[in-house]
């Protein structure tokens, strides 16, 4: 499969899907269905390594770290959620810088106060719109390559309201996003403003969370409303831990793998999709003497 830029994704005819992982074995598997980009979530990580909340816990390091280990196992564009940029417009520097070196093909950057908390939970609050436009502009300053885009974020549908939202979304074009993120809008009608306005300018991001505030909707129904790329950021723990909750269970009453095998892969299986016989092949090609 090759590999496009995220730029030549973005402006493809097609929307693009983005799944969200949290590791380099969920991308790894992302990859391998064949999806063209994938999103590392912030949430999907604080759920994963911390066992916590998306309430702006994780740290710039602990994402950073992951990054470079997708990176390490994947060829896909990373689009990675840089929260707030972890501080002012000096940290959203630095945040640009490490997480370019570590791999990330967009830094999603969004208009909350810090610490953030999920998109759709309630009572959040937001930064004035200048000082996310300098945010915006630092980050695109800081930036070692035109190809490592910027996408604007802005919570402001649940707090300052649709106009409100609109209005950042320009001004956040206006300082350097390379695209919007018009978080939870409310509605189809909502959607459908979003992409009448802001569409024709930037590509524009979806996000579906089952059980959000957005209401779901299919990925041709995206495009066809304007949008070039739809994430799906924690669905695939949702999904993991649906799994480890049942398979855990089964281990407490039968004390057995056996009753559960009919879902998860045995040793072979699991060693097939890491590649490890490819891997020991070429280990013995280096080996000393050959």
């Amino acid at each position: 499969m090759s590999v496009q830029s995220l730029s030549a994704l973005l402006h493809a005819p097609e929307i693009l899907l983005a799944p969200g992982v949290y590791d380099a074995l969920t991308a790894s598997i992302a990859e391998k269905a064949g999806f063209r980009a994938v999103y590392l979530s912030g949430a999907a990580l604080a759920y994963t390594r911390l066992g916590l909340p998306d309430i702006g816990l994780t740290t710039m390091t602990e994402m950073a770290d992951t990054l470079a280990l997708i990176r390490d196992r994947i060829e896909l564009p990373i689009v990675i959620d840089a929260d707030t940029g972890f501080g002012n417009a000096l940290n959203a520097q630095r945040t640009m810088r490490i997480y370019e070196r570590a791999g990330a093909s967009a830094l999603q950057i969004e208009d909350q106060t810090f610490p953030k908390r999920c998109g759709h939970l309630s009572d959040k609050s937001l930064i004035p719109a200048e000082e996310m436009c300098g945010k915006i502009r630092a980050m695109a300053d800081a930036r070692a390559s035109e190809e490592t885009l910027i996408i604007g974020r802005t919570d402001a549908i649940a707090v300052e309201g649709f106009e409100a939202a609109m209005d950042r979304g320009e001004a956040y074009i206006e300082a350097g996003a390379d695209a919007l993120f018009i978080e939870a809008p409310r509605s189809i009608e909502e959607l459908r403003l979003v992409g009448e306005r802001l569409g024709r300018r930037v590509p524009l991001m979806a996000n579906m969370v089952e059980g959000g505030a957005t209401p779901m909707v299919m990925p041709p129904d995206l495009q066809a409303l304007g949008f070039s790329m739809v994430i799906f950021p924690g669905g695939i723990v949702r999904a993991l831990a649906r799994t480890a909750e049942e398979y855990y269970a089964s281990l407490m009453a039968s004390g057995s793998n056996q009753a559960f095998s009919e879902r998860m892969f045995d040793f072979g299986g699991l060693n097939d999709r890491l590649g490890t016989t490819g891997l020991i092949e070429t280990g013995q090609r280096y080996a000393v003497g050959e």
